[in-house]
């Protein structure tokens, strides 16, 4: 158990913390596999959520083959956007709510995970769009019950939604992302199936690479679960909960996995080894912080979509036409400066999460932690075509302010660093991070 002294008791913390994961499948082929795991699971009628790419190719033939094999019927939503908002989840909810089924499939990255969970939540329990937010963005209203269960399975190594109860959505009147929490929206089921990943351009992997990347550091580097509130009633601790000892054995490992392997997995899409490991480790980080939580960088993304006016991606990434920014590229280029900020809070965590992304650093002091963490970000950001910071998606430092309130809306993602953020703390992170080379 890494670090052990940072889960000391603390007046009034909590004293406990709680593991929910899906049954996991791993290995290439297991996609044959799903049209039985849901027959083993009385599913006999699914709704197929994906989306318009990936409902063309031929791994997705592979699952209806086996859904048809095992007599699985299905109707298919292949209606999912890049970057989900509210009024598309209600889209897919509608879908749900209509077509009798008695579960759901979700095959695609986390865009599709996540509308699939969001549209669960719609079609069984309907509410106005915000409810079931946390404050500021709605009325904090818990998911009142079970859902019909959902299987997903990922086809990128970045979301780790399949293994996570959490579901990212954009709120259209409010044009940023907040996020739906709920153990009901926890996939019963993760089906993982390297296959995916052989087709994937080199901007998806880069991307969704180093979303894994952050959800693993920024778990490590969380505030630790005993420095949160206790609570009485247990059905009442927070998904979010804070670093904890599971979270740290698999952010460790993934945070190992991402240093070793990431450039070969951007450089050459026939590098299985990479690619696996990349995907296998995606879901590592997504049992991570589905247990644990994001901070800062994730956070500081959603002022980054929430206000960004001119980037372009480039042409190898499926997005629609207008400004954009995929979501592990609005994650990272924060990074390297919120960790020069954070580091401050938990110097050995910090130098650890070095240690593990493949840093010597055996003389770096604890004064070093942030520095240290940072220059190895920026350096596999420059390995792998990554923007300069936030002046390469079109912001400067005049922006810093207004990007500040933006993202501290977010405030359990806030609250869950390892050191207070206040808006003045904010606002200097978002101008180191305008350039780094």
């Amino acid at each position: 158990m890494g670090c052990c002294h940072y889960f000391a008791p603390t007046d009034g913390g909590s004293a406990a913390f709680t593991v929910e994961m899906p049954r996991y499948t791993f290995g290439r082929g297991t996609m044959r596999e799903i049209g039985a795991r849901l027959r083993m699971r009385g599913l006999t009628r699914v709704a197929l959520v994906t989306d318009a790419y990936l409902a063309g190719t031929a791994p997705m033939e592979t699952v209806r083959a086996s859904m048809r094999a095992a007599g699985v019927e299905f109707a298919e939503y292949a209606e999912v956007r890049i970057e989900p908002n509210d009024s598309g989840v209600l889209d897919c909810a509608r879908f749900v709510a209509e077509g009798r089924f008695d579960g759901v499939l979700a095959v695609g990255g986390g865009s599709v995970i996540d509308t699939a969970k969001g549209a669960l939540v719609y079609a069984t329990h309907p509410a106005p769009a915000t409810d079931y937010f946390a404050p500021p963005a709605g009325a904090g209203r818990a998911v009142p019950g079970p859902l019909r269960p959902i299987v997903a399975c990922p086809t990128t190594a970045g979301t780790g939604s399949e293994a996570t109860g959490l579901s990212v959505i954009r709120i259209g009147s409010l044009d940023t992302k907040f996020v739906i929490a709920s153990r009901h929206i926890l996939p019963v089921e993760a089906v993982v199936d390297p296959t995916w990943m052989d087709t994937l351009p080199r901007t998806v992997v880069a991307s969704s690479g180093f979303d894994l990347l952050s959800h693993a550091i920024e778990t490590y580097t969380a505030r630790a679960y005993t420095r949160w509130p206790a609570v009485e009633d247990p059905a009442a601790r927070p998904m979010i909960q804070g670093a904890n000892p599971w979270s740290d054995l698999h952010a460790r490992e993934a945070l190992r996995i991402v240093g070793a392997m990431l450039e070969r997995g951007v450089a050459d899409a026939a590098d299985h080894e990479a690619r696996d490991a990349l995907i296998w480790a995606a879901s590592l980080a997504g049992m991570a912080f589905g247990n644990c939580g994001t901070h800062l960088p994730h956070a500081f993304s959603y002022g980054v979509t929430h206000l960004l006016r001119e980037f372009r991606i480039p042409a190898d990434y499926p997005a629609g036409d207008g400004p954009f920014v995929p979501h592990g590229i609005s994650v990272i280029v924060n990074s390297p400066s919120v960790f020069r900020f954070t580091a401050r809070g938990a110097p050995e965590r910090h130098l650890e999460a070095a240690a593990c992304l493949g840093v010597t650093a055996r003389d770096a002091t604890p004064d070093d932690a942030g520095e240290v963490v940072a220059g190895r970000i920026v350096e596999l950001m420059r390995a792998t075509g990554m923007p300069n910071g936030l002046g390469a998606l079109g912001f400067t430092a005049a922006d810093a302010p207004a990007l500040a309130d933006s993202a501290l809306r977010q405030r359990r993602a806030i609250g869950n660093a390892p050191r207070d953020t206040a808006r003045d703390d904010a606002i200097a992170i978002f101008e180191g991070a305008v350039s780094y080379w």
